[in-house]
């Protein structure tokens, strides 16, 4: 597709550092025009309310008061153990001239995730046309596009996760410590914004200890660097919670996931009841926490989370076998689910109450039971649905095809791999969704795009690094 366009080659024209071509200038162009189109014809349907979801008001409340008054609290006041202040303050920045104005910041932002893809993309296959073919495919991965225009954190965080990422990259091209530590700064930011990257440092600093065999110094030079360039923001913050609060951990956030939802899954699938409904009994879903425990009226922050962990721990106890089943669930739908239901419900293609039975019956009868029945009742939402599906699943194909191709190093492989493998485990469970995927689309397209090229060996990088390490 590429042979013939000028400036294009394996090698390329372009320094190693360059963040431009003029040929990215069309895939950005038409992700931008993608993006600016689905919110405007959002926009022209239902007013901002597409753009706001459940979580947009805490965000933007704690957001300005940390903005104006120097504190992050949460609508009642209390310091505000739910969520980090990364997304909270940049909002509260974005939002100063209006909703529509954050959101066209978040468009901007998804677009020029499309350079951070090419980017990545000719760092670890140092091939302009796998890099531009890259960029292609994510301008239209629809994912990144529905939620450019939902005012929650995922566009900002893929941003600096993206360049985290590009970062570890070069280091593993150019034994630079000092990008290393760039990579360190960008994933803690990236961590500030949302906490799901909070335990990433660890593995990755294991796995750069395992893929420099031949470079000793750097095998403890580089998870030493990288560490110091993450964990003191993290700690601090963690002091700062416990300071205030009591609690210690970074985030409550998946203390409370894990009570309202793992265990209410947990219970629901024992006693055969809708998740949802026992999810109100223990005071989630929308229900008043106080009201589903009036023991607790006086209790502090860290006190109700020290409850919601030890029954969350009992009934994990109980019921392990169960847990992991629905672990493994979860990473399914978070790798395969085709994640139509946030733009389904941006567009008002259904009704909300539908959109929250169909999300029921996904956690109770699972995504292909609960499409199909949608689909016959939305016959044009479950032809967009299958679209989308057949969509995802040509990227997975052509991703293995990118992955069995000479050339991709061993050490970005492994990386790359072990990222993928993070995500899907740490997203699983009763809250694993499609749109937890985002943050590794862009490996996914990347490596989509290395097997659709044309050309290459049929033999595996993997299996190459796996028979030098066997060699010693």
């Amino acid at each position: 597709m590429f042979k013939n366009m000028p400036g294009v080659s394996p090698s390329g024209p372009l320094s190693r550092d360059s963040w431009w071509t003029p040929l990215l200038a069309w895939p950005l162009a038409v992700a931008a025009a993608i993006r600016l189109t689905l919110m405007m014809v959002a926009h022209a349907r239902n007013g901002s309310n597409p753009f706001s979801v459940i979580d947009t008001s805490g965000y933007l409340l704690s957001g300005r008061y940390l903005l104006f008054h120097g504190s992050f609290v949460a609508q009642d006041g209390q310091p505000y153990l739910s969520r980090t202040p990364g997304y909270p303050l940049f909002l509260a920045l974005i939002s100063l001239p209006g909703p529509e104005f954050a959101v066209l910041v978040q468009v901007i932002l998804s677009a020029l995730t499309v350079v951070l893809v090419w980017r990545l993309a000719r760092g670890i296959f140092e091939d302009d046309r796998i890099a531009l073919l890259s960029a292609w495919i994510f301008a239209i991965e629809p994912i990144s596009i529905f939620n450019s225009i939902l005012l929650m954190s995922e566009t900002l965080f893929l941003v600096l996760f993206l360049l985290s990422l590009e970062r570890l990259v070069q280091f593993l091209r150019g034994h630079r410590l000092l990008v290393l530590a760039e990579a360190g700064i960008f994933l803690a930011a990236a961590t500030f914004v949302r906490p799901v990257t909070y335990y990433l440092p660890i593995p990755l600093a294991l796995s750069l200890s395992l893929v420099l065999p031949g470079v000793p110094a750097l095998r403890w030079k580089a998870p030493a660097v990288l560490l110091l360039t993450v964990l003191p923001w993290l700690a601090a913050w963690q002091i700062r919670n416990w300071v205030e609060t009591g609690f210690s951990s970074f985030t409550s956030v998946g203390v409370e996931n894990l009570y309202f939802w793992e265990t209410a899954d947990l219970i629901a699938r024992t006693e055969k009841r809708p998740i949802f409904q026992v999810m109100r009994e223990l005071g989630g879903g929308g229900s008043n926490y106080v009201a589903a425990h009036p023991e607790q009226v006086g209790w502090s922050q860290a006190q109700r989370l020290d409850f919601m962990k030890s029954e969350t721990d009992k009934v994990v106890r109980q019921h392990f076998g169960l847990f992991l089943l629905s672990r493994i669930q979860g990473s399914t739908r978070v790798a395969f689910s085709p994640a139509a239901s946030d733009l389904i419900s941006q567009m008002t293609l259904a009704d909300p109450t539908e959109v929250e039975r169909m999300r029921a019956e996904l956690h109770a009868q699972g995504p292909l039971y609960a499409a199909i029945k949608f689909a016959v009742a939305r016959p044009f939402v479950g032809a967009l649905m299958a679209g989308l599906e057949i969509l995802l699943l040509g990227t997975y194909f052509f991703a293995v095809k990118g992955v069995l191709r000479r050339g991709v190093p061993g050490a970005c492989l492994w990386l790359l791999f072990g990222v993928w493998l993070y995500f899907m485990a740490i997203s699983g469970g009763a809250l694993g969704g499609g749109r937890y995927r985002l943050p590794v689309m862009p490996i996914i397209c990347i490596f989509a795009a290395a097997g659709i090229r044309i050309g290459g060996s049929p033999h595996t990088a993997l299996h190459d690094d796996i028979s030098r390490i066997g060699n010693g």
